[in-house]
């Protein structure tokens, strides 16, 4: 039976996951750190949800566990009770953005017990995931690529398997370092225009001559109306991308890849995080446009 377990407090993608999981008629064991969460579930698919008491009892019902969990901390906080269940022929399917050594960790351990592992981060946040619009980015044990093929179809819209455990991570942190530039660059961008006293909206502003040239993308189409209404109500936190992005850094000092660009985007989330950490990554724009100047 595949089961859903391990989906932190605060993951925004865990909770979409799991749903389309149950939505396709699959019967789930669940657990969460936050019960109530796992007895949502179960209200809502009462004829498909187990509720289980740990993740050590997810793991020792299923042949197949996926964990989502939302930081490093919480993966060393719960992973060793979902090691305690394994057994030769138990797979784990870790959908975590990790560092590639954690992943690495993580398969040697549960491979030393039998059992097999694929490490399977996500594009997407919480609106992809409670569509079924993820981007799966796995590395690790191929047959478990295979046997859950069809689970990760129902979760995502895409799927790649890049090869031995922590490239599915690397990529992950490649492709997250990206959108934090990104983002950081959007935010400037509206500051100079808004500074220089010109429109931003999506009508007849920037975000509409940039809509219409080759820097059309979705993140600015979806990210940009909401940053100058002040609206960050969170999908991807903006601490999760810092501690991401951090990740990435280390990525490149490992590989003597210098990343200025990474740096300075790392920087200006580094700089929000206090204040806005749990607010949607975005909110980073609100520490880069001017602030009215006060009157003496």
């Amino acid at each position: 039976m595949p089961s859903f377990s391990c989906t932190d407090t605060v993951t925004s993608q865990g909770n979409g996951m799991v749903r389309c999981l149950l939505a396709a008629g699959r019967p789930c064991v669940v657990w969460n750190r936050d019960a109530a969460k796992a007895e949502a579930c179960k209200e809502a698919y009462p004829d498909l949800v187990t509720v289980a008491a740990s993740a050590t009892d997810v793991v020792g019902a299923c042949d197949v566990t996926f964990s989502m969990l939302s930081t490093l901390e919480a993966s060393e906080a719960v992973f060793p009770a979902i090691l305690e269940a394994i057994t030769p022929g138990k797979s784990i399917v870790d959908c975590a953005t990790l560092t590639p050594d954690r992943m690495a960790e993580m398969a040697a351990a549960v491979e030393a017990k039998g059992g097999r592992f694929l490490e399977a981060p996500v594009s997407g946040s919480k609106v992809p995931a409670e569509l079924g619009q993820l981007i799966f980015l796995c590395g690790g044990d191929a047959s478990v690529y295979e046997a859950v093929a069809a689970e990760l179809d129902l979760m995502g819209k895409a799927k790649f398997y890049f090869g031995d455990v922590g490239a599915g991570s690397r990529m992950k942190l490649v492709v997250n370092m990206v959108m934090g530039d990104m983002m950081v660059a959007l935010g400037e961008g509206l500051a100079l225009a808004q500074a220089a006293g010109l429109p931003c909206d999506a009508e007849a502003g920037l975000l509409k001559v940039l809509d219409l040239g080759v820097m059309a993308n979705p993140l600015f189409k979806l990210k940009g109306p909401k940053m100058i209404q002040s609206n960050h109500a969170p999908n991807f936190p903006l601490k999760h991308m810092q501690k991401d992005m951090r990740f990435a850094l280390n990525l490149g000092d490992e590989l003597g890849q210098p990343l200025p660009v990474a740096a300075a985007a790392n920087a200006a989330f580094l700089k929000a995080r206090d204040d806005k950490g749990d607010d949607d990554f975005s909110a980073v724009f609100e520490d880069q446009k001017q602030k009215p100047s006060s009157s003496t």
